[in-house]
């Protein structure tokens, strides 16, 4: 359980350090500030990104499931404003970054599946 969670927000700072790395539109203050941005977006992730796509269901369905890509950005700009020490510098950087930061999580988690 509590190796779990540990390896989700390795996955989720490692997916948001590619990012930033990536996109001059994000910066991080600290590894500190990644780390407490790690764990915001996974909270965010586990609580309020359920609801956001119960409620974007239809037009998730009519996009063929590319609308999350967006629902994903709705969560970066989430965690940019609960965490005072991650800067993102648009909606377009969070939408860009949302893709990054899913294929790296997907990447992550596959080779690092038990």
């Amino acid at each position: 359980m509590l190796r779990d969670i540990i390896l989700k927000i390795f996955i989720n700072s490692a997916a948001l350090w590619f990012a930033d790395i990536l996109f001059p539109g994000i910066r991080f203050e600290s590894t500190g500030a990644l780390v407490l941005a790690a764990i915001v977006f996974g909270l965010l992730n586990t609580f309020i990104k359920p609801f956001l796509l119960l409620f974007t269901l239809p037009i998730n369905i009519l996009t063929l499931g590319l609308f999350t890509f967006i629902i994903n950005a709705i969560i970066l700009e989430m965690t940019d404003a609960f965490v005072g020490s991650f800067h993102l510098a648009g909606f377009g950087t969070a939408l860009l970054a949302s893709v990054v930061i899913s294929l790296v999580s997907v990447f992550l988690q596959w080779i690092l599946e038990d």
